[in-house]
């Protein structure tokens, strides 16, 4: 088969390993269903065995024969999900020759039947769940968001039919971004226009807040006049940038329930991942000595530092003239072990326990050394509206930035980062998530 390197596609034992898994652990739902709505059935343990390897068997066979696993795309046409359902319609036919035979058997002749509908349904489910998954999750915005979110913030004063015609012609010239509308009305506070929201706004901190929360607001237009943030005065400017807010605009429900996440999985990921961890570790030291955790400085949430832990890739002496920026898998000071690590982003996994312990969220924006922050407050100043949230294992801006070696590449990380924070909420960090994990498995390099 021809070898694809778009990212629209994925590796075919990626997809063959996926469907196989998910057609057993549909099986599995299957065959407790049954039990569930049997009476106790003597030898239901080795039962259930003997329904999970007939199903393996069966899922392998099938797939091999349809060829679903060659399959490779991210969507589905009419095509390939015919081919899918010929796939699951041969494994049903297999195990329904199984049970005839009377290699598994529930009992009543009903309850025969009720297993073999509801693995086909469940298998159903799963293998198109999962296909649906990857389209949603593989999605990207909607036209060049690095152009989009490069563009300056600009808020609309008023609600009428003017004003969102000026929003629209404002944003139409490509120039600015309308983020929203200011009204001195307190009960249009909240709600929604088109897709941008009405903020309750009557005085110069009133706006300075905004600044924090939208990060950044260039300009305010009204319909027949424009009010510049410059006529703010140099003061109270400076006093609007010399500050680290405290506040973070999510309603409490949206902090708990992020952190919450963040606590529960980090302690699960703990768990499951200590195995590996400690190969990985033992694997560097044996290469290249000790220390095989590798801790910098960081800073965070509020602008506190913190020392973020990565499984140490380099050797030892890697920055002793000073800090450098990531050159990629070629950078001669990777060790063999730190190279494979990176490119499979192993590296990463002792940030858990960062998320663990508080100083780092599983999405937010990736922290930044302060040598480098210094340099990218030179060029944009609004790096700091970011402590407002805690920094992520993964980012936005990483999907489509990837890794930065560059100030350009920084400075368009910002404009990414930036755009996270006036979008953040639960469902972005899930698509996040999910986003991340299908570049991980696919082998995308960021």
């Amino acid at each position: 088969m021809e070898k694809r390197t778009d990212s629209n596609y994925i590796r075919p034992w990626l997809v063959l390993v996926q469907d196989c898994a998910l057609s057993i652990l549909a099986s599995l739902f299957s065959i407790l269903l049954c039990r569930w709505l049997s009476e106790a059935t003597p030898g239901f343990t080795s039962m259930v065995f003997m329904w999970l390897e007939l199903s393996a068997a069966a899922s392998l066979i099938s797939i091999f024969f349809t060829g679903t696993h060659k399959v490779v795309r991210r969507w589905s046409t009419v095509k390939t999900s015919s081919r899918l359902l010929l796939m699951i319609l041969l494994k049903a036919l297999f195990l329904s020759v199984a049970v005839v035979f009377g290699l598994i058997k529930m009992g009543e002749p009903a309850l025969n039947v009720l297993l073999i509908l509801s693995d086909f349904l469940f298998t159903a489910f799963c293998l198109f769940y999962a296909r649906f998954a990857a389209t949603v999750f593989g999605k990207t915005e909607v036209g060049d968001i690095t152009s989009v979110v490069s563009r300056k913030n600009a808020l609309v004063y008023g609600t009428g039919e003017d004003s969102i015609r000026l929003a629209n012609a404002i944003t139409s010239k490509r120039e600015y971004n309308v983020v929203g509308f200011l009204t001195f009305d307190k009960t249009l506070a909240g709600r929604v226009i088109g897709n941008r929201t009405v903020y309750y706004c009557t005085s110069h901190n009133d706006i300075q807040a905004l600044e924090w929360k939208l990060g950044g607001v260039d300009c305010v237009f009204f319909a027949n006049a424009q009010y510049d943030l410059g006529d703010l005065g140099e003061d109270e400017m400076e006093m609007a940038h010399s500050t680290v807010s405290k506040l973070d605009f999510r309603s409490r429900i949206d902090q708990i329930t992020k952190r919450s996440f963040d606590v529960v999985l980090s302690s699960i990921l703990l768990v499951v991942f200590s195995p590996l961890a400690a190969i990985i570790a033992l694997a560097i030291y044996i290469e290249d000595g000790q220390s095989v955790l590798y801790k910098q400085e960081r800073v965070g949430l509020y602008g506190e530092s913190f020392n973020i832990l990565k499984f140490r890739s380099m050797k030892m002496d890697a920055e002793a003239y000073g800090a450098q920026l990531f050159s990629g898998d070629s950078d001669p000071r990777l060790t063999k072990v730190g190279r494979f690590i990176r490119a499979h982003h192993l590296d990463e996994l002792p940030q858990i326990y960062n998320v663990f312990r508080g100083d780092m969220s599983f999405v937010g924006y990736r922290p930044e050394r302060p040598f480098y922050i210094s340099k990218i407050m030179r060029e944009n100043p609004r790096y700091r509206y970011l402590y407002q949230i805690r920094p992520g294992v993964t980012s936005y801006a990483t999907l489509y930035n990837g890794y930065t070696d560059t100030m350009e590449k920084m400075l368009k990380r910002l404009d990414l980062d930036l755009y996270y924070l006036r979008h953040h909420s639960v469902a972005f960090d899930m698509k996040v998530l999910g986003l991340t994990f299908l570049s991980i498995v696919s082998g995308k390099k960021f």
